[in-house]
């Protein structure tokens, strides 16, 4: 049983708010100059929100010097001129802008409380590169708002957005993995909502399995079994391609924008990104609880530092 997540009332809504997470060493210039371009499209108003949980460790706590407090307000001066100028930036572009500061930690827990404050339409922020570590734990603050932020999530790449952008929608119509058939539609009508008002381009991406991965874990058993991959795999492709094309049709795509690709999807989005010079990836998440959350990750998980361009999330209750 699932149940839709905000994104659809939100897409519909007629005027929304865009929740940018400015962070000054994650290009703020960059998420800013994103969110206004999302504002002007969508016709939304903007909160830039400044988080930096170090200021509040050097100002507060019974161990914190004199010397400290006053690092710590010198670095909140120069912040909060960036975001004034960050604001004024905005305004000049006649997006009406508020602005707020968080100092707590985690900033991933500041940020959805904020979200769910505010019911933004999108929550923008910026993303790089992350180390293994912070890939093998999944502390960092942009996997936490992966797995939880129940609002379309906008990570901005530092590259330059194009005003008619190609936006790449990656769908399972099989619904592999228990997936519901509501997560296409929803990650289609997201990538109408900016592909629509900027005549943009839609690519419908479907990325499956291959049958011959099946075949030689068959040939590890005890008793070894003999498959019949190539019909199987033929099968397979012609039961995948008939669904995709059906959503297609569905959603007035051009056949020559829907693409079927066998192999790795941690693999071939980066690869047909690249090769198509999207601009934005659009992908589905589940929002599961409890231990499911911990131990599944999904595919914006496993492409996040893979993927050249913009990444929206969206997702649904699961």
């Amino acid at each position: 049983m699932f149940v839709a997540m905000h994104t659809q009332e939100l897409l519909m809504s007629e005027k929304g708010r865009i929740l940018a997470v400015i962070e000054p060493d994650n290009h703020p210039y960059g998420v800013v100059s994103r969110a206004v371009w999302l504002a002007k499209l969508t016709d939304c108003t903007l909160e830039l929100l400044l988080c930096d949980p170090d200021i509040g460790a050097l100002q507060h706590g019974f161990f914190v010097s004199n010397e400290a407090r006053d690092i710590g307000e010198k670095i909140r001066a120069v912040q909060k001129e960036m975001i004034d100028e960050l604001a004024t930036e905005a305004r000049d572009e006649g997006i009406e802008v508020t602005t707020d500061v968080l100092e707590e930690r985690p900033i991933a827990d500041a940020v959805l409380q904020r979200a769910m404050d505010m019911n933004p339409r999108y929550v923008l922020k910026g993303t790089e590169y992350h180390s293994v570590a912070e890939r093998s734990i999944f502390v960092d603050t942009d996997w936490q708002l992966i797995r939880t932020c129940p609002f379309p999530l906008w990570l901005v790449k530092p590259h330059e957005m194009r005003d008619n952008p190609v936006i790449m929608a990656a769908v399972d119509p099989v619904h592999s993995h228990d997936k519901p058939a509501a997560l296409d539609q929803i990650i289609i009508d997201s990538a109408k909502a900016i592909a629509d008002p900027s005549d943009g381009e839609i690519h419908l991406l479907h990325v499956y399995q291959r049958i011959a991965g099946v075949g030689r874990e068959a040939t590890k058993t005890f008793k070894p079994i003999k498959l019949p991959i190539d019909e199987l795999s033929k099968k397979i492709q012609t039961e995948h391609r008939e669904k995709l094309d059906a959503l297609a049709k569905a959603n007035d795509i051009d056949a020559e924008h829907t693409h079927q690709l066998p192999g790795s999807a941690r693999e071939l989005l980066p690869t047909f990104s690249r090769s198509y010079k999207t601009d934005l990836v659009v992908l589905g998440s589940l929002a599961r609880w409890g231990l499911k959350r911990m131990v599944l990750g999904s595919t914006a998980e496993k492409v996040l530092d893979h993927l050249p361009c913009d990444i929206l999330i969206v997702r649904v209750q699961y």
